[in-house]
């Protein structure tokens, strides 16, 4: 019976993962990431994605501002932006949020101010699944750690 739980914990944590990797939400960076994470370092992959998901707020947060400015015309402010949310979007696996940011940067060099808008709120949609995807991942995880290490004192 002791372990059970922790195994049907990492089933549903392999499900999900291998629903996000079929609908292209995460790439094989995502489990490059994962193979960083040891007993020294237990925490890694969420530590990482936590950071990302800060970060991107404040990114997210900017190119909003910059696009809802009525003189708006800084279109290599917002480049320089959509640089930054794309790259740490690589490096964590976020390969529709970077597919995003792609169009975005097309968008953007093209001087189009109608398809950015619509590239952001794509690119808010996106991030908001990856953000809620993730955290149920991790929430997961934690509970398969917490039964793993359940140990009952045997009676005799």
């Amino acid at each position: 019976m002791l372990g059970l739980g922790a195994d049907r914990l990492r089933a549903d944590m392999n499900r999900l993962l291998a629903l996000l990797f079929h609908q292209g939400v995460l790439d094989e960076q995502f489990l490059q990431l994962q193979q960083l994470q040891d007993e020294s370092t237990p925490n890694f992959v969420s530590e990482v994605v936590n950071i990302y998901f800060h970060e991107s707020e404040k990114l997210l947060k900017n190119l909003r501002s910059i696009l809802m400015d009525k003189e708006f015309s800084d279109y290599k402010k917002m480049g320089i932006h959509l640089n930054q949310m794309m790259g740490s979007s690589s490096s964590i696996g976020a390969k529709r949020v970077s597919n995003v940011c792609i169009a975005f940067r097309a968008a953007s060099e093209q001087h189009n101010r109608a398809g950015c808008l619509r590239a952001l709120e794509l690119l808010e949609h996106e991030y908001c699944y990856l953000k809620n995807k993730l955290h149920e991942l991790f929430q997961i995880e934690q509970q398969r750690i917490l039964a793993a290490g359940v140990r009952y004192p045997m009676h005799m």
